[in-house]
């Protein structure tokens, strides 16, 4: 039995009233796009990842870019080469971490159940992985040789452990 539109009150919705009843207010002190450290952060989507309190950020200082992973993807160097070009960044940190879901399953694996459920491979790499600290390390490499990111002095990597809050660098 399904309820009606009008009753089910979903996520979206609870958020909307969580906007309409919190604190935002905008950023009226922030007058611009570009970030104050001129910094980039990739890190995973996982919901465990409180990104501004990993590094003590506040709104203004950092472009967050999130994805499945943290994995350097096409896109993320897309959004890397506008950040650095026309807002001014010059530093990128790479941090994945400890208990990832893409560390939990095959590229091979992910493919065929999408192929059985849709009838279609996907024309995307899935990047799954089993050592975190070689994904980071694939990842840095990207931004360090894409042609696109013109600053390449200041990018590092790092494993974000979700149980400690460790932060470890990854050579």
């Amino acid at each position: 039995m399904s309820e009606s539109p009008e009753a089910a009150v979903t996520a979206i919705d609870d958020l909307l009233q969580r906007h309409i009843d919190g604190p935002d207010h905008g950023a009226p002190e922030v007058p611009t796009p570009v970030p104050s450290l001129h910094l980039a952060v990739v890190t995973c989507m996982d919901a465990r990842i409180k990104v501004f309190d990993v590094f003590g950020l506040v709104h203004g200082e950092a472009h967050i870019l999130r994805n499945a992973g943290g994995i350097v993807t096409d896109d993320v160097i897309r959004s890397l080469s506008i950040s650095q070009r026309k807002l001014k960044t010059r530093e990128v940190i790479v941090m994945q971490h400890t208990s990832c879901g893409l560390s939990t399953f095959t590229d091979d694996e992910f493919r065929a159940d999408l192929e059985a459920d849709t009838g279609l491979r996907p024309t995307w790499a899935v990047e799954a992985f089993r050592e975190v600290k070689d994904s980071v390390k694939q990842s840095v490499e990207r931004v360090r040789r894409s042609p696109f990111v013109p600053y390449i002095g200041n990018v590092r990597g790092f494993v974000y452990d979700v149980q400690t809050a460790a932060l470890t660098e990854v050579d």
